[in-house]
């Protein structure tokens, strides 16, 4: 299931998330990264790469990253940008139902 399945279809599958997360950044960075690893503090992600980072999410995911949510923790490992992304689609849903 892509992404934009995912996010039309289904509820929210942490797995599939951290399993697509991973694998753009193992593709992006030619690494294989622990989804608990702190890509920041192991050299794997810089500044620029977090700007991918972030497109990568909310174009792969319909969300928008913005304001208090582009901080260092919610992209410091694939957990918790796969957290990240979740959080931002349950309100995008529940902004909608009203």
């Amino acid at each position: 299931m892509t992404p934009e399945q995912q996010t039309e279809k289904a509820p929210f599958d942490t797995d599939a998330v951290v399993d697509e997360i991973t694998r753009f950044v193992a593709e992006q960075t030619r690494t294989t990264p622990d989804v608990d690893q702190d890509l920041f503090t192991t050299g794997i992600a810089n500044s620029m790469f977090a700007m991918q980072l972030v497109v990568f999410l909310e174009q792969a995911y319909r969300v928008t990253v913005a304001g208090p949510d582009l901080q260092l923790s919610n992209f410091r490992t694939i957990k918790s940008m796969a957290a990240l992304v979740g959080r931002l689609q349950a309100e995008s849903a529940a902004d909608s139902d009203v």
